[in-house]
């Protein structure tokens, strides 16, 4: 099988997305149009000046203009209008079920309040269920450069909420940020029923997976890249099928990696590692599902078994239900 008829059917597979952030979907054109809507200055002129400013070459450039680019986000209807543009260009990339970061406090602390954000992503979420049948659940991530205590209060704001959250996560600047710095937090979200996701060995050390795993006890783990690091480690995630929510065009913005053909993700698939491809921040990282299959594809040697793997790992990691996994399985194997 060529690259072309790989890339072709990797496209045409069914998949799920699990490591996307719905603020890092902002497009250039809808920041644009929302700061005009909002009447909020912003220091560029153009949507041309805004795509100029997505370029950058590390993760604190990145959460920079992310934040820059997250304030423009005031109203129901924003969050609404940004969820519904995720998963409309999501379907066209064949992703049949999304479970979505959310960045909360990093709305509450401009004063858009937690109910507000929510509001507008869940209504999205029904409409995209009722209209094309695509699935999706919701994550609440916390920042990790604040502290535990705004963490737990955010848990708090989300009481009312809870039914229709799946998870908490943990995201935003690794180094420094140790995962048992929330420790309690996490311990707090699993007695009231989430499931736990985490950000570990992106940039942080491998000792960070181990936190996320053993202080976290976490369901799923974002990135992992730097576990290779670590045999015993890589063991241990192999042997508990821990999945693992990979992200190259991610990697490679961010200098995790700096070619794709060093891109770890078929190493990976040869461990016996549960990896998926995800898009983390796709308007700022330069794509959406297809776009990071398509980069891995023309990089690493990859053959037409791992691509099927990659697409049924990304339901077997989901927190889809075991019938809900079983369907779309099957949908695989007629591909």
């Amino acid at each position: 099988m060529t690259k072309h008829d790989l890339i072709a059917y990797a496209s045409a597979l069914p998949k799920a997305e699990l490591h996307l952030h719905i603020e890092g979907s902002l497009e250039p054109e809808m920041l644009f149009k929302l700061a005009r809507r909002n009447k909020i200055d912003i220091p560029f002129k153009s949507v041309e000046e805004i795509r100029a400013a997505y370029e950058f070459s590390n993760l604190q450039d990145f959460l920079d203009i992310y934040y820059q680019g997250m304030n423009v986000l005031r109203t129901e209807e924003d969050f609404f209008d940004l969820t519904m543009a995720y998963l409309n260009r999501a379907r066209a990339d064949n992703v049949r079920h999304a479970e979505i970061f959310f960045d909360p406090q990093g709305h509450t602390e401009r004063g858009v309040p937690f109910d507000t954000a929510i509001s507008g992503i869940l209504t999205a979420l029904g409409m995209a269920k009722a209209q094309f049948g695509m699935t999706a659940k919701l994550i609440m991530c916390f920042l990790r450069h604040l502290p535990e205590e705004d963490a737990l209060e955010t848990l708090k704001q989300a009481e009312t909420w809870l039914d229709r959250i799946e998870a908490v996560g943990l995201d935003s600047s690794e180094v420094g940020h140790p995962p048992s710095k929330f420790a309690r937090v996490f311990t707090a979200a699993k007695e009231r029923g989430l499931k736990l996701v985490a950000h570990a060995g992106e940039e942080g050390p491998p000792e960070y997976v181990h936190e996320a795993l053993d202080l976290l006890a976490i369901d799923r783990l974002d990135h992992g890249n730097r576990s290779l690091e670590d045999d015993a480690l890589v063991g241990r995630l192999a042997q508990e099928q821990m999945t693992l929510t990979v992200c190259p065009l991610s990697n490679l913005k961010l200098c995790v990696v700096n070619d794709m053909a060093e891109h770890p993700l078929k190493k990976m698939l040869d461990l016996n590692l549960r990896a998926t491809v995800n898009s983390d921040d796709p308007s700022y990282f330069g794509g959406y599902m297809n776009d990071n299959f398509k980069a891995v594809i023309e990089a690493l040697p990859l053959t037409r078994a791992d691509v099927k793997t990659l697409a049924k790992n990304s339901f077997l990691g989901s927190f889809l239900s075991e019938g809900e996994k079983r369907a779309q399985l099957a949908a695989i194997d007629l591909v």
